[in-house]
């Protein structure tokens, strides 16, 4: 596989989290929670807490991640992340709660959990693979410039 595939597929995980945290971001809060809520995994109290901090973790670890900046750990926050969403959704469709649209893109795109279980495993696979990879991922970074570790 050509090295920049790594780098091209890197950029495009990161768009992806980016749009996805700033929708979730601009829209109302209320958005999101009801999102959080609808899975009834959570008590109230970290149900706020994830609605409110989980955008802001989409969008700034898709920044990091767009940079190069801090690839390492950007990408393993990462796979703790998207392995949280699969677990979330995995547990929503064994228990068949009735939900019709994950949530996950805001009012962007709307996906059955399904889909949603399938997109967020592929995007644990890539990003493990990135950190696999990392000197193929990491080209074109900041860390190249900035952080030799």
């Amino acid at each position: 596989m050509p090295n920049n595939i790594f780098v091209v597929l890197r950029i495009i995980v990161a768009t992806l989290f980016i749009i996805t945290g700033a929708e979730k971001l601009i829209s109302p809060y209320q958005n999101f929670l009801a999102v959080v809520q609808s899975y009834e995994l959570l008590n109230k109290p970290l149900e706020e807490f994830v609605a409110k901090i989980f955008p802001w973790l989409e969008f700034f670890l898709g920044v990091f991640l767009l940079l190069g900046l801090w690839l390492k750990i950007a990408l393993r926050l990462l796979l703790v992340l998207i392995a949280s969403f699969i677990g979330t959704v995995g547990q929503a469709m064994i228990r068949h709660l009735p939900i019709h649209d994950c949530g996950c893109f805001g009012d962007l795109i709307s996906f059955p959990l399904w889909v949603t279980l399938v997109l967020d495993c592929v995007l644990w696979i890539a990003v493990w693979t990135f950190l696999r990879r990392i000197q193929q991922t990491s080209q074109f970074s900041l860390d190249n410039y900035y952080y030799r570790g």
